[in-house]
């Protein structure tokens, strides 16, 4: 989504700043304010900006209905070696989902791999943020995740009416000494949160992403907000949906989480994730890992370019760009997610001069 004129454009600095001082106030610790500060910005600073700051207000929201526990929540449900459930209570998805990876990379660099299912907690947010906290540590990473914890999203290929959610996929490789490759998106055509976006933004969405409430192609994004729902069409047709779905299972049946049906209220995100995680050097040896990924990247990196585009990339390339980008130009937040934010500031007494002093804006 392009930014415009009447975008408030914040630094990352001080938008982690306001972002962290949110939370705080909200009564999280100033570790895990920091780390949802950390994922929610990153995210932006990424071009993923369905998955930023303008989550904050939800929330915030959320944790003042006591739907969102403050502190530690995170437990153990199963230990069996490289088999492990946990639970992360409903707890911020953006530090439960760290401290559980933190968790997974223990066992798995011990074992050389480990498979774990976390369940209940709320929204994990960018699932990438989570491959690159473990492919930073070494280890490959493979997520699939589903969404219980309100109405069906993404209608099944060939169908008019939604019945999952939009349940993402992230396989995350490491290359030593050089950045990871990073796969992660939506198995639904856009994600939701874009759809947020171009609603708050008063802009369509482009064609063959969304079906209104009668199952009629269209480009209205409020579909997705304004009752009664329309849905999301999945990613390359009937292949987008049998990945949906295997999330699905993968992610909710296999570690007990639960599937979607049964699951509609829009009070809470609930999130479950499945993790595997693999130590590369112990399967093929590190040098050869090592060989082959970067003889495959060199590979790639040498096809031929089409008209209008400047070089081929690898996955996680493009966030990688971006960030370098908004990391001197800043973060565009359109007008009605500024107007969120500074609601969310208020109920917690920052006035919108308190707001812009922390995000730099005077």
């Amino acid at each position: 989504m392009t930014s415009d004129a009447r975008d408030i454009v914040v630094l990352p600095d001080p938008l982690h700043r306001l972002t962290r001082a949110l939370f705080e106030r909200a009564g999280w610790s100033a570790r895990d304010a920091g780390l949802t500060a950390d994922h929610l910005v990153l995210s932006n600073a990424s071009g993923h900006d369905s998955h930023g700051v303008g989550m904050a207000p939800r929330y915030l929201r959320a944790a003042a209905n006591g739907t969102i526990p403050r502190g530690p929540s995170l437990t153990t449900v199963l230990d069996a070696g490289a088999l492990l459930t946990l639970d992360g209570g409903m707890g911020l998805g953006q530090v439960v989902g760290f401290d559980a990876m933190n968790v997974a990379i223990a066992r798995a660099q011990t074992l050389g791999t480990a498979i774990v299912a976390l369940r209940n907690t709320h929204h994990l947010g960018r699932i990438g943020h989570w491959g690159e906290q473990v492919a930073n540590a070494g280890l490959v990473a493979i997520h699939f995740v589903n969404v219980i914890g309100r109405p069906a999203l993404v209608a099944p290929w060939g169908g008019t009416q939604a019945r999952f959610s939009t349940n993402p996929i992230c396989i995350a490789f490491p290359r030593p000494g050089q950045p990871p490759v990073v796969l992660d998106f939506a198995t639904s055509r856009i994600a939701h949160g874009k759809t947020r976006v171009a609603w708050k933004r008063g802009v369509p969405v482009a064609e063959g992403n969304l079906l209104d409430r009668d199952g009629t192609p269209t480009r209205d994004p409020s579909v997705m907000w304004i009752e009664p729902f329309g849905a999301l069409l999945p990613f390359g047709e009937h292949k987008g949906f049998g990945l949906g779905m295997m999330c699905e299972l993968l992610a909710g049946a296999l570690g007990g989480a639960g599937t979607i049906p049964g699951r509609t209220g829009w009070d809470v995100i609930d999130n479950n994730m499945l993790s595997i995680l693999i130590d590369p050097a112990r399967l093929g040896g590190a040098e050869a890992y090592a060989r082959e990924t970067d003889r495959l990247v060199d590979w790639v990196y040498d096809t031929p370019a089409m008209d209008g585009v400047d070089r081929v990339r690898i996955p996680g390339e493009p966030e990688r760009e971006m960030r370098v980008l908004r990391g001197r130009d800043g973060i565009p937040i359109d007008p009605t997610t500024w107007g969120d934010i500074l609601e969310a500031a208020a109920a917690l007494g920052l006035d919108e001069a308190a707001v812009r002093a922390l995000a730099a804006l005077d």
